[in-house]
């Protein structure tokens, strides 16, 4: 096993240097730091997301930890690593009772995706345009958007389309779609962290550190 252990890769000043792109060491962090070592730095997600977020200092010392503590993939138990994806939460609210016991999919540590129906598995969206139905609402139940069809909305009602992976949305969706196939349906809970921070957005009724919660659906991908 010590054998498959990675050694590493640059010095302490190309690591500092600003020669050498951040988006290099979070590759290399994520494809060779244990689950549990991501979490505690959280450096999980999508690449370029997570380069927006984290400092060279902050990639500097989790390299070094990295190396310091031998939490390498290979390292970490198959026990450690269910044990910590169970306790991981987005927020200290317990999931509502009427999410699915299908599946609770922790995502990167802003958001939740609890799974109402499952999609095909194979076709996942990339960085381009996806069509979706969704409904989103204040944690009080108050709807602030929809375009969900109705009796009265028929006629008008299409599904919503958008460039997801490229920084257009909020970034809990961002993060979410990538993980969704065609057809699934998911509830999204998103922190004000990823949805609109401290911005209140008057036109929407969404107030300023607000927790969203959307009720969506993948129905296609361009």
């Amino acid at each position: 096993m010590q054998a498959n252990v990675p050694r590493g890769v640059w010095t302490v000043e190309q690591l500092r240097s600003q020669q050498l792109p951040k988006k290099d060491i979070i590759k290399f962090l994520q494809d060779h730091g244990s689950d549990s070592f991501l979490v505690e730095h959280k450096l999980l997600g999508n690449i370029k997301n997570v380069a927006k977020t984290k400092n060279k200092d902050h990639l500097f010392t989790a390299y070094k930890r990295l190396f310091e503590t031998k939490r390498f993939k290979i390292t970490e138990s198959v026990s450690k690593v269910s044990e910590l994806v169970k306790n991981v939460k987005v927020n200290d609210e317990k999931p509502k009772e009427t999410k699915s016991e299908e599946t609770l999919e922790v995502g990167p540590p802003k958001y939740v995706k609890s799974v109402l129906e499952k999609g095909d598995k194979t076709s996942f969206p990339k960085k381009g345009d996806v069509h979706c139905w969704c409904t989103g609402t204040l944690q009080d139940g108050t709807v602030f958007d929809t375009n969900v069809q109705t009796s009265s909305k028929k006629k008008n009602a299409k599904p919503l389309s958008f460039k997801v992976g490229v920084g257009k949305i909020i970034r809990g969706w961002d993060e979410a779609f990538l993980t969704m196939s065609k057809g699934k349906k998911a509830q999204l809970e998103i922190e004000p962290e990823w949805a609109h921070g401290k911005k209140d957005q008057p036109d929407a009724k969404i107030p300023p550190n607000a927790t969203l919660i959307f009720e969506v659906e993948l129905v296609h991908i361009d």
